[in-house]
């Protein structure tokens, strides 16, 4: 196990190694004998943050740089070989990270259930929304894996992609083709279905788990610590060939997309036969369809019972409403569906001693302490690490460094300290000193009224520029592809961007020096961020992270105001008197622009040409006001391009029918849930060409057509 402390020299002799590289290849058979020892220390340390915690800390660029030196030294010098060597069990070199693919519809997360109670409350509010007396509801295990998508067109397997950040994932295809259990080919057109979307995990069985480790030990090499973080490590090993030793299975159960949209299956325990029926490995026989929430309580305390038993970790179950017909009745919050919960079973618990804490800075400058722990196994996991929220919870909880902490992972994932051992204490107890200044830029700390945290409100603060600037990129805000965390890490770390507006002043040449780009790469990145000008108002506000200014408050606040400037001098009440926005999110906005480093920000912004001014078209265009929504595909455009054609235009895009959409826009095989629900509420639906018709005036009709054909892939 690796201290902190320890872990702590690694990095920093890693960072050394890095910037010796080009030294270390040329070394002499003396200085390389003291390399080599290095090189296997970090290499070894890295592959355990790898596939072991699955946290890296370095690059796999940066990775590659390091395993290639060795491999080179000892290349050259023979001698040097040692069976322990990480290169002797790397059958091939590394190819490099795996490239980026957006999933058809988003991984969103679930919400979580832990208490019978908190099951009631979930079918008490989809009985509200749905008008149902008893709901009927799918009920299945819930497997603690690694989350994976797979795409079959036309019957084969065409691609398989991590969950990533839920909109994106890496495309991990032909690791995926080595799962046996991941058919090939399969007869979706059985079923009149060209295109498929489906959702999964990637498991180990326990006992191949426990050969796994078994084997590692006898090799020197670490363990794994649990099975889900050896099968996401797995998934990303670059040669294929290693991923089809693991023994990795892949279970599906669900159906996220259909083309024809109107083939998919109406209820998702019909969804999980037909995958059981084509040859993939479901839950279909562990799960239940319940009429009612009591039933489903009772088939969830079953499972909670055997869970031991079940040759797959499993950590609660997933009720989910089995009929799709409902699914756009109750909708999604941006992080889950209202449709399905977990039901999370009894977390496990373990003590042990808190010996330090640290204070870490979030993208919105958050500071939450994080305790540092004597390494302990809770539910399979080595836990050396437990988020202690705020200076609130270590007060009232009396937590002192030197404790000896009661700990459990919540939903058998984030570890949290649910008391502490008084009766244990010596005197030699350290109570927790909070800062009141930055931990890493210095600036003072602020805690508003109503909150709990402490928070740093300094935009270019160090530790925050680069998860901002990731936030900057992502899709929903500025969809700056290629910017990445990797991507802004090292654009800070080289000293090229200290806040977002930088990145507009970036040149080609500055973007070749970044780790792993060459030029082919830095001018895709380069015109990424210059097409990223345009992308309106309300992605902007997103953008920039302010607090509580999440991608619905934003849209909220760009309709009401022409410049982004509006809002520096507005005055508290107008903000509050703004629907949707309270007093919190008001002040936290104002809090936001009357720091003078936010608004040079801002200034930077509007000097490189980034669009911070609603047009004339948005304010008062042909669909002002109008609420479109879409159902089928669409010719000539995807149905996100088209929401964005009709926002550009003044109007709104929605994704579900209400009593307030202006029109259903219907393409080809629509969804009957949509158009039946248009019907009932008597909503006006329109054609494809009949929406065209209304844009052909601010938009280019063949153009738009043309993009689609050339990206209709993916």
């Amino acid at each position: 196990m690796y201290t902190p402390e320890r872990e702590r020299e690694l990095i920093e002799l890693t960072r050394k190694l890095l910037k010796d590289i080009d030294k270390i290849r040329s070394a002499s058979l003396e200085e390389a004998g003291a390399y080599v020892q290095k090189l296997r220390e970090v290499i070894n340390y890295h592959d355990y943050k790898y596939y072991v915690q699955a946290s890296p800390v370095i690059s796999d660029y940066e990775y590659d740089q390091l395993f290639r030196a060795l491999r080179d030294l000892e290349k050259k010098y023979p001698q040097l070989i040692t069976p322990d060597s990480p290169t002797q069990r790397v059958a091939s070199e590394i190819t490099g990270s795996f490239p980026t693919v957006r999933h058809y519809t988003p991984m969103l997360s679930l919400d979580n259930a832990y208490t019978e109670e908190e099951l009631r409350d979930f079918d008490r509010r989809v009985r509200e929304l749905t008008g149902l007396e008893v709901v009927e509801y799918s009920v299945e295990p819930k497997y603690d894996g690694a989350g994976i998508a797979l795409v079959y067109r036309d019957n084969l397997f065409v691609r398989g992609a991590t969950r990533g950040d839920g909109e994106t994932g890496e495309d991990i295809t032909n690791n995926l083709k080595t799962v046996r259990t991941i058919p090939l080919r399969a007869e979706f057109s059985k079923f009149g279905i060209r295109l498929i979307e489906i959702r999964g995990e990637v498991l180990i069985n326990k006992e191949e788990f426990k050969k796994m480790n078994e084997e590692r030990l006898e090799e020197g090499l670490p363990p794994f610590a649990n099975p889900r973080n050896a099968a996401a490590g797995s998934l990303r090993l670059q040669n294929p060939a290693e991923v089809a030793k693991r023994k990795l299975e892949a279970v599906v159960y669900q159906v996220s997309y259909v083309e024809p949209e109107s083939k998919h299956p109406e209820t998702h325990y019909e969804a999980v036969k037909m995958l059981h029926l084509l040859g993939f490995k479901t839950p279909f026989k562990d799960m239940k369809v319940c009429r009612g929430i009591e039933e489903v309580i009772d088939y969830c305390r079953e499972w909670e019972e055997k869970r031991e038993s079940y040759p797959y970790e499993i950590d609660g179950m997933v009720v989910k409403v089995n009929r799709k017909e409902f699914y756009e009745v109750l909708g999604f919050t941006s992080h889950h569906p209202r449709w399905a919960i977990a039901f999370k079973f009894k977390p496990k618990q373990a003590t042990t001693k808190l010996i330090g804490v640290v204070f870490q800075v979030g993208r919105v400058g958050t500071i939450t302490p994080v305790g540092k722990l004597e390494p302990v196994e809770v539910g399979g996991v080595t836990v050396s690490s437990v988020s202690l929220f705020n200076e609130d919870f270590i007060r009232e909880k009396d937590i002192r460094i030197g404790d000896l902490v009661l700990i459990e992972r919540a939903g058998d994932v984030i570890p949290y300290v649910v008391e502490v051992i008084k009766e244990a204490r010596d005197g030699d107890e350290i109570p927790i000193e909070f800062p009141r200044e930055c931990p890493s830029c210095g600036s003072k700390l602020v805690k508003l009224p109503g909150e709990v945290a402490w928070r740093c409100i300094n935009i270019a603060c160090p530790a925050q520029v680069i998860l901002r600037l990731k936030h900057w990129g992502s899709r929903e805000a500025m969809d700056i592809r290629g910017l990445g965390e990797a991507t802004a890490k090292a654009l800070y770390e080289k000293g090229l961007v200290k806040d977002v507006g930088d990145l507009y002043y970036l040149k080609i040449t500055d973007l070749i020096k970044l780790p792993g780009f060459a030029e082919k790469a830095a001018m895709n990145l380069y015109n990424a961020i210059q097409e990223s000008k345009n992308r309106g108002l309300d992605r902007v506000l997103y953008g920039l992270g302010i607090r509580y200014v999440g991608l619905t408050t934003a849209k909220k606040l760009a309709q009401v105001i022409d410049s982004i400037w509006d809002l520096k001098d507005m005055p508290l009440e107008k903000l509050e008197s703004i629907e949707g926005i309270g007093d919190v999110v008001a002040r936290s906005i104002k809090e936001f622009f009357s720091r003078e480093e936010n608004l040079k920000v801002i200034e930077k912004l509007e000097k490189a040409g980034v669009k911070l001014r609603r047009t004339k078209l948005e304010k008062e265009g042909p669909l002002k006001g109008k609420i479109f929504v879409f159902t089928g595909t669409l010719g000539c455009c995807s149905r996100e391009k088209a929401g964005e054609i009709v926002e550009s235009l003044g109007g709104i895009f929605a994704n579900s029918v209400t009593s307030k959409t202006s029109y259903l826009v219907v393409g080809q095989e629509p969804g009957r849930t949509k158009l039946s629900r248009a019907k009932q509420l008597g909503i006006p639906t329109i054609s494809e060409e009949e929406f065209l018709e209304m844009i052909k005036d601010y938009v280019n009709i063949d153009e738009l057509r043309r993009e689609r054909k050339e990206g209709y892939l993916f």
